[in-house]
């Protein structure tokens, strides 16, 4: 894919010194790295278990990609989505409320509590922030076998998707049911919640495509597609124990992952991706 715009004026680069050194412990550590291989995980009260120390640094703000190409790639993809966001809200009659997009190196604290880069890229709803430390781009090509740039933007069009929820108050809704399900219930929530948030990108790259300042180049769906069906819960279990527990899942699998992107992608419908009430899961 290509972004032919000035890039996102919400980015804060905290890298370089100030992203802290994490203490990961015993069983703590093992959990937290095992649940980092999924995608989109809402931290909220899980990155607290983490100790962590954080140094003050500067953080640069603003659009200037600083000669950084990574960075500059995802500015780009921050800047689609917020047009494509906005245009989905208007439609809707609501005003959109852009997130912010936080590069941090080893460790952060946000509004959510203290993160390790061991749990990928992440959105807190505390402060309406993504957080990505861009090393994970590599584990992404080299561990899950999900290479390309459109993968990439897959994982920031997932968690600026977690955004979205959170503005239309679905992830409060989910987050209130929690205390009256059990965990094999609310794990079955978090599975809608995470479906949605595929299909949220797919929604972007479909209405993406359309603006003149991007095109989507051959081989992109697949990247996407690619990277979604790595990162299902059924793959991921049987990677790291053997065994798939389907009771277990939060995200949902391979195959759930794929259908939802591709679902947003083909239709561009905001009104499909209801995964709490459909039958296809």
């Amino acid at each position: 894919m290509q972004w032919f715009g000035k890039g996102s004026n919400n980015m804060e680069d905290g890298r370089g010194g100030g992203g802290g050194k994490v203490a990961l412990g015993g069983g703590i550590g093992i959990v937290i790295v095992i649940i980092g291989l999924f995608l989109g995980k809402d931290l909220t009260g899980l990155v607290n278990q983490l100790p962590i120390t954080t140094e003050q640094t500067n953080v640069k703000t603003g659009s200037s990609p600083d000669d950084d190409p990574q960075k500059k790639f995802v500015s780009g993809v921050l800047e689609s989505t917020e047009v494509v966001w906005e245009q989905q809200f208007n439609q809707l009659g609501l005003q959109y409320q852009q997130p912010r997009l936080r590069l941090f190196d080893g460790g952060v604290q946000t509004a959510c509590g203290g993160a390790s880069s061991a749990v990928g890229p992440f959105y807190c709803p505390g402060d309406s922030k993504v957080y990505i430390d861009l090393s994970f781009f590599e584990e992404l090509k080299t561990r899950f076998g999900a290479a390309g740039d459109f993968a990439q933007a897959y994982v920031i069009a997932h968690e600026v998707g977690h955004h979205v929820q959170n503005l239309l108050g679905t992830s409060e809704k989910v987050q209130n049911a929690r205390r009256n399900l059990s965990e094999t219930e609310y794990n079955k929530l978090s599975v809608m919640l995470e479906l949605q948030a595929d299909f949220y990108a797919g929604l972007w790259a479909h209405h993406a495509q359309n603006l003149k300042d991007f095109r989507l180049d051959p081989g992109d769906l697949e990247e996407a597609l690619t990277a979604a069906n790595a990162i299902g819960d059924d793959k991921l279990q049987k990677q790291a124990t053997g065994e798939v527990v389907p009771d277990s899942f939060t995200h949902g699998s391979s195959a759930q992952r794929m259908y939802w992107f591709k679902k947003g992608f083909e239709s561009g419908d905001f009104n499909q991706g209801d995964t709490f009430n459909s039958n296809t899961r």
